[in-house]
Formats: C-alpha cells, structure tokens, sequence
C-alpha cells in the first residue's frame, strides 16, 4: 500500500477537548454517560420498530435504520475519545486515523441517504395518502436504505483511496478529538488539491443533493397541509413531520457549521463537531419518542406486555 511506502510518520497526536487533567475527567464521566444513553436510546428503539407489529410501515422501516447507523456513527468517535480522556499517550496510528475517517464517511453519508428516504415517505404519506401503500411498497423501501448504505460507502471509498496516498512527514498533532479529512490534509506535505476537489464534490452531490430532495419534498409538504380545510388536519399533517423535520435541521445545521469553519481546533469548532458526531445520534431517538404518539404508545405496549410476563415468570 502506498501508505506503508511513503508515510513517514506512525502515528498523530490528538489534542483532544482538554489538557486539563480535572476537567478531563469531568469531560470522561459526561461523555460515558452521553454514549451509554445513546447505545441504549436507539437500541430500544431498533427494537421496538422490528418488534411491535404496529410500528411496521415504512417510517419506522427508515427509523429503525437510523437508530442502528446513529450507534454506529457515535461508536466511531466516543470510544477513543474515552481512552484519550483516560491516557497520557493520546494517540491514534496513521492507519487506524484513516479507518476512523472512512467509517465517519460512511455513516455520515448513510444519514444524509436515510434522511432523504423519510423525507420521500413523509412526502408520499401527506401528499398521496390514497395511494401510500402502493408507492411506498416493501421492495422501494428496500432499495432506498441500500440505496443509502451504498451512497455511504461510495462516498466514503471515493474519500479515502486518495487520503491512503498523501504523506504525513511534518507536523503530526491533530487540534481535534477524533480524525475527519479537514484536520488531516493541514498535516500532508503531498499536494491535497485533489483530495479537497474530491470531497468537495462529494459533498456537493451528496450533501446539496440531499437537501434538494428534502426542501423539494417539504415544499411540496407545505403546499398540501395549508390546502387542508380545518385546523385540526393541517396540525395532524405537520405532527407526522415534525420529528423528522427536526431531526434534519439538527443533522445539517451542525454539518454545514463543522465543515464551514476553517480547521484551527478552536472552542467553537469542537462544539459544532461535537454537536455534529456525538450530540445527534443521543437527541435522535428522543425526538422520536417524545414527539412522537406512535412510539409512546407503542413503548407503553411493550412495558406493559413486559410487566405481565414478569410474575407469570416468577410464578414458574
């Protein structure tokens, strides 16, 4: 591999949020805690959508997804985060920088593919209501979540077979808690100007795509629920978006503000990152539970079954 030949530098140093022994400390115990929360929030709730029958339709489909890719998207970064906070070493290797990279890509990219799903089945739902079972049948919700993973991973295999040919042989400290391509390409003395064309493209594609197909889908959204005669209607048409909605500003807020900003390690770029790859996948599963009367309900249903099998258990 061209990384093994030419690289001159085993290993980068990251600066983390901190260098202050107690705060990172404090810094340890709140971020455990932020991803034991998250683990668990979109574990409940990928299971309760495969395992409550009433929760079978396509929103949850997509759903169910994003609970699996928000663990796997804080997974990514908290866990070394973790050891960095607990080490005096706080280092990654070149290697395993680029393997953060890739995955921060793939599962980036995926949510960016799943958002735009649920904002075409929010679209099909409000917007031809009489023909939803039709349009949003098994086989297209099917194509549209590989359709997602499969963007993730194009995206990001497109990204990184560049990134394994630059040489890292001058400064090796990364102002940051975790590798993403923007902190990387400062530290290469290669020419980067292809890697920057590259994922500026990518993003273009992926990114602004994406949010053509969801202000395309809104719009068309926002001309159906005012055209609705009562009051009442148009407030339940918005509710079954409102998650979802938020979900997305949230998602491309915190994006477009972490890669907007110029790399330089400062306070104001590490909460953006912070909000972008750590913070989303814990609100996620909460904007779904506590705006949704679905999922509430469908929690009370479980916990309830739950709690009935329990002394039929003890008894036994």
């Amino acid at each position: 591999m061209a990384l093994d030949n030419h690289s001159t530098i085993n290993e980068f140093i990251l600066l983390g949020l901190s260098s202050d022994p107690h705060i990172q400390t404090l810094l340890f115990v709140l971020f455990l805690q932020i991803y034991l929360l998250t683990v668990t929030g979109n574990l409940m709730m990928l299971v309760l959508t495969r395992t409550d029958s009433h929760l079978h339709t396509p929103m949850y489909f997509f759903l169910s997804h994003l609970s699996f890719l928000d663990i796997c998207f804080s997974s990514v970064t908290v866990p070394k985060l973790l050891d960095n906070l607990l080490s005096q070493k706080k280092t990654i290797s070149v290697k395993g920088c680029l393997a953060q990279v890739f995955f921060l890509l793939v599962t980036g990219a995926t949510e960016v593919g799943l958002l735009s799903a649920m904002a075409y089945d929010r679209f099909a739902a409000i917007c031809h209501p009489l023909h939803y079972g039709q349009v949003m049948n098994s086989l297209l919700c099917k194509g549209l979540a590989c359709g997602s993973w499969g963007l993730g991973f194009f995206v990001a295999l497109l990204n990184i077979f560049p990134a394994m040919n630059l040489d890292f042989c001058g400064d090796y400290i990364i102002p940051h808690y975790s590798c993403e391509l923007p902190s990387l390409f400062p530290l290469s003395c290669s020419d980067v100007s292809s890697n920057l064309i590259v994922l500026l493209c990518a993003g273009l594609l992926g990114g602004l795509g994406s949010c053509f197909l969801i202000f395309y889908s809104y719009a068309r959204i926002g001309s159906t629920i005012l055209r609705i005669a009562s009051s009442s209607g148009r407030s339940k048409a918005f509710s079954t978006c409102s998650s979802h909605l938020t979900a997305v500003l949230l998602y491309y807020g915190s994006a477009f503000l972490r890669y907007l900003m110029p790399t330089s390690g400062s306070p104001l770029e590490l909460i953006f990152s912070v909000q972008y790859s750590v913070a989303n996948s814990l609100v996620n599963p909460l904007i779904y539970s506590l705006k949704n009367n679905e999922v509430k309900t469908a929690m009370k249903r479980t916990l309830r079954k739950y709690l009935q099998y329990l002394p039929t258990k003890h008894r036994g």
